[in-house]
């Protein structure tokens, strides 16, 4: 297959890939582990992203091979081109022909153009975006797990973990009356504090994200784990509000695996904002969006 656009979406626990042909139809997609910008300040982390690039190339390149490629990289600033040259080097074609950008502004140019509305993301980690008339990326929030990120994936994993643990404290054992306790334990492989440990302080952001699901797979169960759903989505409609102060009214757009992981976030956050303000939720698919991108708007 000739003239094929090539569209990656890269976040903290999952990248995913799409190849556009010249009409805009998505002919192949496919998906590898997680990566972010933040891994190219370590050698260990280089490693790994040349690792998942090769991976992501050998998939590529066994649909076709394409001739431009749009990546969207959670944590990408756009200070370094060294991540542009990795993936160049993997999918054998030109850095030029490569225009890298960060996921949050594929993901809300799936969802608007510019100066239409506002964005608010949920992956492992958030952010509030508005991208203007002039092309000027505006946000809020997006700050790192580490900071903020408040009501993303590592934020309700988080939280999650904190309420556990300090039950335990105070009450050991407790944890087997919490069915959010059992399920988040039950996806970590035991409750030894030295499993928590191992896991909260050595895995990657994106694998600690993902005990989000087992909090949303305890929600209907356990009054705790619904309160931080909740809260997550009051954090998510805060966000938005910080835009809408800035910038003006605008339709709201909610997208993210995060967001989708119970009905409970969005109706939360739909009640912390005011009725005049217009919310919707989309399933984003932000690779094809960069796929499309990728032939037709090159810069």
């Amino acid at each position: 297959m000739s003239d094929l656009g090539l569209g990656i979406d890269a976040g903290g626990t999952q990248t995913r890939w799409a190849m556009a042909d010249k009409a805009g139809v998505i002919v192949a997609e496919g998906s590898v582990g997680g990566m972010s910008a933040t891994q190219m300040n370590s050698t260990a982390g280089r490693d790994a992203v040349r690792g998942i690039f090769a991976m992501l190339a050998t998939q590529v390149r066994a649909a076709g091979q394409p001739l431009r490629a749009c990546a969207g990289l959670t944590g990408f600033d756009g200070a370094s081109t060294q991540v542009t040259h990795l993936l160049a080097e993997a999918l054998q074609i030109a850095p030029a022909a490569i225009s890298m950008r960060n996921d949050v502004e594929i993901a809300y140019l799936d969802s608007f153009a510019p100066g239409e509305g506002y964005l608010v993301y949920a992956g492992t980690g958030s952010i509030a975006a508005w991208i203007d008339v002039d092309g000027q990326f505006h946000r809020a929030g997006g700050r790192g797990v580490t900071l903020d990120d408040g009501g993303g994936g590592f934020w309700i994993a988080r939280e999650a973990m904190r309420h556990i643990w300090r039950l335990e404290d105070e009450q050991p054992g407790v944890w087997q009356q919490s069915a959010m306790a059992r399920a988040v334990f039950g996806q970590i492989g035991g409750s030894d504090w030295t499993l928590s440990r191992r896991f909260i302080y050595g895995q990657d952001r994106g694998a600690i994200g993902s005990l989000a699901l087992a909090v949303a797979a305890s929600a209907d169960a356990d009054p705790v784990a619904r309160t931080i759903l909740e809260n997550a989505g009051r954090e998510l409609a805060r966000i938005a509000l910080a835009l809408v102060g800035r910038y003006g009214a605008r339709p709201i757009t909610l997208g993210g695996r995060a967001a989708q992981l119970h009905p409970l976030i969005a109706q939360s956050m739909r009640a912390a904002l005011p009725a005049t303000l217009s919310l919707t939720q989309r399933h984003t698919l932000a690779h094809h969006a960069a796929a499309r991108i990728a032939l037709h708007s090159p810069d």
